[in-house]
């Protein structure tokens, strides 16, 4: 048996009375998704354990199989498997936005989707005047990069930025949880504050700014971590080899140490944008040499983020047209029997413009199955579904039954 799951980030919402009280999944025109959740199984999966924050880290680590409660050590050391960057066990590596301010407050956690080539500037301006034996920079994707701090305590409280979205940076600057991890607080904080007064004038916030772009006005460090300590899914499954395919550092970082190989697909930028066609492509042609492909696809969580409703509403039938309607047509031509799977990670509602802890609408498809009577995919139809409400781990022990 070949398992395709399909993981549509931050496609969850919540009603919306733009949208005639339904939510963006209810809205969005998804023949091929219904078609193909008709012929399945439904229900509603719990992806964030309760002593963790509801970040697509977790998740995607939960929709993966792993007990996030057990193995998550924070979204940096995940993205900087994914870079290749190497880490010992007594670094703390942080997950490190380019964010943007105004008027002393979070304006926005992307700097406006800075471009990868304008961030990388950026963070090796940053690494030459900030760096040191202690600290080093990573540049990343756009605004996604990386932070390490050798030596630093791992007990701290970080705010993700996308979740202080109009609030005072004073308010939500990193805080220690114990008292002997205040000198990481202070190292920290005063690397935020240096690195405000350096990119207020950088030639690359000159020019954004002369053309109307939100500006790259500060880091914002979070998600500290230590290396964690994760059986692969071969060990954990007995998944021979698999694939992730994404446009995120972090899936491909979880995948590294889940034992999954990561292809990288020309044109895919996490956006609305992101080139549907060729990672559709790219899931066929790896599900041919594998047993198990996870294709992420970030637009409707991003488009969440932004609060535009319409946007994310078209994310979706981008998935379903573009995606969706190739992947079932090219796995009806595989000879081996197939199981697919759909959902997100975690509701990401446009009103909120972050993430919620809620249960995600999730529905299998296995070859030979009975399907149940849920006949269309959204949030309110797959509270009917057979598979009722399950919890992280035991969707992947559902999608190997």
């Amino acid at each position: 048996m070949k398992y395709l799951i399909i993981l549509a980030d931050g496609a969850s919402d919540e009603p919306l009375k733009e949208l005639g009280n339904k939510t963006p999944l209810m809205a969005a025109k998804t023949p091929h998704i219904d078609m193909l959740c008709a012929k399945g199984v439904s229900g509603l999966l719990d992806t964030v354990p309760p002593s963790l924050h509801p970040g697509s880290e977790v998740a995607n680590m939960m929709v993966m199989g792993y007990d996030a409660a057990k193995y998550y050590r924070g979204r940096g050391v995940l993205e900087a498997a994914s870079m290749g960057v190497k880490t010992s066990l007594d670094d703390l590596v942080f997950r490190c936005n380019l964010i943007s301010v105004e008027d002393e407050k979070i304006l926005n956690h992307s700097s406006g989707h800075i471009s990868t080539e304008e961030a990388k500037e950026i963070m090796e301006f940053l690494q030459e005047k900030l760096g040191s034996e202690t600290v080093h920079f990573y540049p990343g994707v756009s605004y996604r990069h990386l932070m390490v701090v050798k030596g630093g305590s791992d007990q701290i409280n970080c705010v993700p930025p996308h979740d202080a979205l109009g609030t005072p940076i004073k308010d939500v600057f990193p805080t220690a949880k114990v008292g002997e991890a205040q000198g990481t607080i202070d190292i920290v904080v005063d690397l935020m504050q240096k690195s405000k007064e350096l990119l207020k004038d950088h030639p690359i916030n000159v020019k954004r700014r002369e053309t109307g772009k939100c500006t790259a006005d500060m880091i914002w460090p979070w998600s500290a971590g230590n290396t964690p300590d994760m059986p692969t899914m071969k060990e954990l499954y007995g998944i021979e080899s698999g694939v992730v395919i994404s446009a995120v550092d972090l899936i491909y970082g979880l995948g590294a140490y889940a034992g999954l190989k990561g292809v990288h697909v020309k044109g895919s930028t996490g956006l609305y944008d992101t080139n549907y066609e060729g990672k559709a492509e790219a899931a066929i042609k790896a599900l041919k040499e594998n047993q198990y492909v996870f294709l992420h696809i970030e637009a409707s969580d991003e488009a969440g983020h932004e609060g535009d409703h319409v946007l994310k509403t078209k994310t979706i039938e981008y998935l379903d047209e573009r995606v969706v309607k190739y992947l079932v047509e090219e796995v009806e031509k595989i000879e081996e029997p197939v199981t697919i799977a759909l959902l997100p990670d975690h509701p990401t509602p446009c009103a909120l413009k972050t993430h919620t802890r809620d249960a995600v609408p999730f529905f299998i498809v296995k070859p030979g199955q009975a399907p149940d009577a849920v006949m269309e995919y959204n949030e309110d139809a797959a509270k009917e579904g057979a598979y009722g409400t399950i919890y992280g781990p035991e969707f992947m022990q559902l999608l190997l039954k």
